[in-house]
């Protein structure tokens, strides 16, 4: 595998993995009360911890993003 295909497939990853992570966030925004609700079908959880779950998990997600895919990206740029 050469730098650039490895770089193509970063750039790819990281767009896909933004494309989430920025539908996940309108999904919670706009459709807060019927995400809230499927979710109260499963597990018994006020409304509190439901925003904290969803804010911590988007947390992750995009600390995720950094690390496996811009980071590794921008490295790839430097050296080549």
């Amino acid at each position: 595998m050469t730098t650039d295909v490895l770089k193509t497939f970063l750039l790819y990853n990281l767009a896909f993995n933004i494309a989430v992570v920025t539908l996940w966030f309108l999904v919670f925004t706009f459709k807060h009360d019927w995400l809230y609700g499927l979710h109260t079908r499963w597990f018994q959880i006020t409304a509190s911890q439901f925003d904290t779950l969803h804010y911590t998990g988007m947390m992750i997600y995009k600390i995720g993003i950094y690390f496996l895919n811009l980071a590794p990206l921008v490295g790839l740029w430097f050296i080549h």
